[in-house]
């Protein structure tokens, strides 16, 4: 009878166990996996952009509040409602605003603690960490000492802008080994405090909630510049990629938001590491970017938008049909604002060519800076603005405002216009005359109206201009400037078109850079207009001879008409083996233009800088 009762009680007891698990489990699995839900970036962003609604969306008038407590809660609502808007557009004060905030709500309302916050990103575990978390907590760190020169350090000190080996070359990129490699060396060194954790989270989640995605910090670092979606294949490829044979899947292959690239000390760097993890957010980023001062819908019908961003910096957004993909380009200006010349200019005998330059300046020369994209014109153009005399006005003309000489010469006479869509360059060139100018400056001349205005600039109004050109020789720039003359109608002939131009522009100061990234200038070259005031008489024909002598007129006419130089080009100074070299005196004409525009002790300096520099050599 025991025995029986022992099986029977045993029995129960099994199954009671079954029971206890079959049931219990599904409810264990649920809970962790709630749990998970819960401590998911995504699912923080979408708590956080309600919490953000709900505080703007509360009536006051329905809380039994002070006056006081009203009018308090009503300011710091419209506080935050400014900065929920300009957080965006490049307000990094606006920015911290908001990531405080962030911060105060997962603390307060979302419960996150000591215990908790390593579910949200494990950094007690970084072998479980991503490739993005890895860079943004070095970037973190990086930040905390040196600021918003975090980027340049994290680059220069880990020799990340080293060229690597190609295809047929070389390229720049950061690479998902590189990251892996520095954190692994450096996380050791870091001692991530509560504080700490929670300052990269709450960037993590403003990036995506309002920020600029993976690029947000980028952006804000005092780097060039930084663009997305201009590599990997646009979604427009995938289909017709995958009816042909032969040819890799898209899946395969980056798509155009796994494009990060960074423009650095002229180099631009691919982070293949990085990415927008995906179309939609790509999109997202391209939409905001742009709508500082709000420049105009970004549509089908408009594919492109070139605006400014509040802390000046420039940036261009395309669109499809216009561009393949959704892409963007913001390049920046601050990290060159305080620039000298000899910064810029760092090669030997960099003495040569920063002193000509000026005396160029100083002597109210008209001068091109030229060069390809990423030669670093506008930094130069930036930093001899410096030689301009100070009782001289200052009047620029951007397309966008880049230059902001006002930042880096507060107490200078400038103003800087701009075209708009009810306000044409011209239109702001005509105004210009009215408005006291000394020194007219046009940060960049790539259209024919642009060229037209720079002639305008040179001839009446100003006493000299400076401004910056793509062109590849002094050849190409005398002859764009002049095809852009005719394009406007300003000329009708070529001739005449290009005389005007070679009489009014006298040098060309041609920068260039190798394949390392290294600036350099190439040469500084004077335009000379030739002179053709010798006309030959022509003959009464008496005889054989007179009718030689006619013959001999008629082809110097033809040839004038035709195959005639306008002008010739000669270097002053040249960049030879790694040193700048001067090889050649500017013309007499030049000198005693430079002269009348300086004082008698300068006139003293600037020519034994030329009987020190060029000794022997002859003046055209």
């Amino acid at each position: 009878m025991n025995e029986v009762l022992i099986v029977l009680i045993s029995a129960a007891f099994l199954s009671f166990i079954i029971y206890y698990f079959r049931n219990s489990r599904p409810s264990q699995i649920s809970s962790s996996r709630e749990e998970e839900d819960r401590f998911a970036v995504e699912t923080i962003v979408k708590f956080i952009r309600d919490s953000f609604n709900e505080i703007l969306n509360t009536n006051l008038y329905e809380m039994n509040i002070t006056r006081e407590e009203f009018k308090k809660r009503i300011h710091n609502k419209n506080r935050l409602r400014r900065a929920l808007k300009t957080c965006t557009y490049g307000d990094v004060n606006a920015k911290n605003y908001i990531k405080d905030f962030i911060k105060d709500i997962l603390i307060k309302s979302y419960k996150i603690d000591e215990n908790n916050i390593n579910n949200i990103i494990c950094f007690n575990r970084p072998k479980d960490l991503t490739l993005q978390d890895k860079f943004e907590i070095l970037l973190y760190h990086y930040k905390k000492k040196y600021g918003y020169r975090a980027m340049e350090v994290l680059i220069t000190e880990n020799k990340l802008d080293v060229p690597k080996p190609a295809g047929e070359g070389v390229s720049y990129v950061i690479t998902a080994d590189d990251i892996e490699s520095l954190f692994a060396e450096k996380h050791r060194f870091f001692v991530n405090s509560f504080d700490d954790k929670l300052n990269i989270i709450a960037q993590r989640i403003y990036q995506l909630y309002k920020g600029h995605g993976v690029i947000d910090e980028i952006r804000d670092m005092r780097i060039d510049g930084v663009s997305g979606g201009v590599s990997g294949i646009p979604p427009t490829f995938h289909e017709e990629m995958g009816l042909q044979k032969g040819i890799p899947t898209a899946a395969s292959l980056p798509s155009s938001y796994d494009s990060v690239w960074v423009f650095f000390k002229g180099k631009t760097i691919h982070l293949s590491f990085l990415s927008f993890g995906s179309e939609s957010e790509l999109v997202r980023v391209c939409k905001n970017i742009y709508r500082y001062n709000y420049p105009g819908q970004l549509s089908e019908s408009n594919g492109y938008k070139v605006n400014e961003m509040k802390d000046g910096s420039r940036v261009v957004v395309v669109r499809p049909p216009f561009a393949e993909s959704w892409a963007f380009f913001v390049r920046k200006f601050d990290s060159i604002e305080k620039a000298e010349p000899e910064e810029l200019i760092t090669d030997r005998n960099n003495e040569i060519p920063i002193t000509l330059i000026k005396w160029l300046v100083k002597g109210c020369r008209v001068t091109a800076i030229t060069g390809s994209q990423g030669t670093g014109k506008t930094t130069l153009l930036m930093a001899i603005i410096k030689y301009i005399n100070p009782a001289f006005t200052l009047r620029i003309q951007e397309m966008a405002f880049e230059l902001h000489l006002r930042k880096i010469y507060p107490q200078r006479n400038i103003l800087t216009f701009r075209e708009t869509s009810t306000i044409s360059g011209q239109e702001g060139l005509d105004l210009q005359k009215k408005t006291d100018g000394t020194v007219n400056i046009l940060g960049e001349v790539a259209t024919a109206p642009v060229s037209s205005w720079m002639i305008q600039m040179s001839q009446v109004a100003s006493m000299f201009t400076i401004f910056t050109h793509h062109a590849k020789t002094t050849e190409n720039l005398v002859k764009s400037l002049r095809n852009n003359l005719l394009q406007t109608g300003e000329f009708n002939n070529e001739k005449i078109a290009e005389q005007q131009v070679a009489d009014i522009v006298n040098f060309d100061i041609h920068l260039s850079k190798d394949i390392s990234g290294h600036r350099y200038i190439e040469r500084i070259t004077e335009i000379i207009p030739v002179e053709n005031d010798d006309y030959p008489e022509i003959p009464s024909i008496d005889s054989e001879n007179d009718i030689k002598e006619f013959l001999s007129v008629t082809r110097e006419f033809y040839r004038r008409m035709t195959d005639r130089k306008i002008f010739v080009t000669k270097d002053i100074v040249i960049y030879e083996n790694g040193a700048y070299k001067a090889v050649s005196k500017p013309s007499t004409a030049q000198i005693s233009g430079i002269k009348e525009n300086l004082t008698d002790e300068e006139k003293v300096e600037f020519d034994k800088y030329l009987n020190t520099f060029f000794p022997g050599s002859e003046s055209a």
